[in-house]
């Protein structure tokens, strides 16, 4: 279990992730993955990457589970900063990044993909970004390199899925195998990549993320600020309960309502300057 890296003899590096039972990856998780990705981007041997899965999906996003059993902030903060790192370790691997996705892709399986090179999809796979019925913002930067903006906004608020399939049309899935056939599919398209000189493969992959038009790192950023927000009015807390059977919002501090009374600057000012 866990995040394995294996180097083939045609200089394909398959990076698997197996958290069972659904993929969720806890904090050291998103970590690890990242430090795999980087690892392989630093191995002159390794010319692509096929990023995949073991188990029933692709990936289910964070574990909210050990997010709720934890008091305070800290899971929170774990897993904001190890979507973040996993995240920019697909989109700056210095060599394509091929994903293998089956079954479920949701929340932070999103991040991964929106940001790997390619994607190769199993027939019953499908994408989605529950984000708003958990009480966190997230990955709308990576959905949309996915579909274009007014379907974008749509999964979005609605929280619908979208089937692999139905990506194909959009360019953004190349194609639908069936389940049994992804890994050879993906390993097809990376083999075709390998073959090329790595020298010119890695400038290509570092010229074609100069041209992006959207920084996707700030870009993800920018919305994990809103997931922080969400998180210190007790909102996040209370749909991740509901979702996980869990009673974290009991344990938390009261949040002050909104337009408490709060001491004034003149009188904290005075308060603190008032000699003994």
């Amino acid at each position: 279990m866990g995040i394995s890296s294996v180097l083939r003899d045609d200089r394909i590096r398959v990076v698997t992730m197996d958290y069972p039972p659904v993929n969720a990856l806890p904090v050291a998780g998103w970590f690890e993955l990242a430090t795999a990705l980087d690892e392989a981007g630093r191995d002159l041997d390794t010319h692509v990457v096929v990023l995949r899965a073991e188990g029933r999906g692709f990936n289910a996003g964070v574990d909210i589970k050990e997010m709720q059993q934890t008091t305070g902030f800290e899971a929170l903060i774990g897993a904001n900063r190890g979507c973040f790192a996993a995240f920019k370790a697909v989109y700056e691997c210095s060599v394509p990044v091929v994903a293998a996705v089956n079954g479920f892709c949701l929340g932070g399986g999103v991040g991964l993909v929106g940001n790997a090179d390619t994607i190769v999809a199993s027939d019953d796979a499908f994408f989605g970004v529950p984000e708003v019925d958990r009480g966190a913002l997230g990955a709308a930067t990576h959905l949309a390199r996915l579909v274009p903006q007014h379907l974008m906004r749509t999964l979005y608020f609605t929280g619908r899925n979208i089937k692999a399939a139905d990506l194909v049309p959009h360019g953004s899935v190349l194609e639908v195998v069936p389940r049994d056939r992804l890994d050879d599919a993906a390993l097809t398209v990376a083999g075709e990549i390998a073959a090329k000189d790595t020298r010119v493969i890695r400038a290509a992959k570092e010229a074609l993320n100069g041209i992006d038009p959207v920084d996707v790192n700030k870009s993800y950023r920018f919305e994990q600020g809103f997931t922080m927000e969400l998180n210190l009015a007790g909102v996040s807390d209370e749909l991740r309960d509901d979702f996980a059977g869990t009673d974290k919002v009991s344990r938390q501090p009261p949040v002050p309502e909104e337009g408490a009374k709060r001491p004034s600057r003149m009188a904290a000012s005075s308060t603190t300057g008032r000699k003994a």
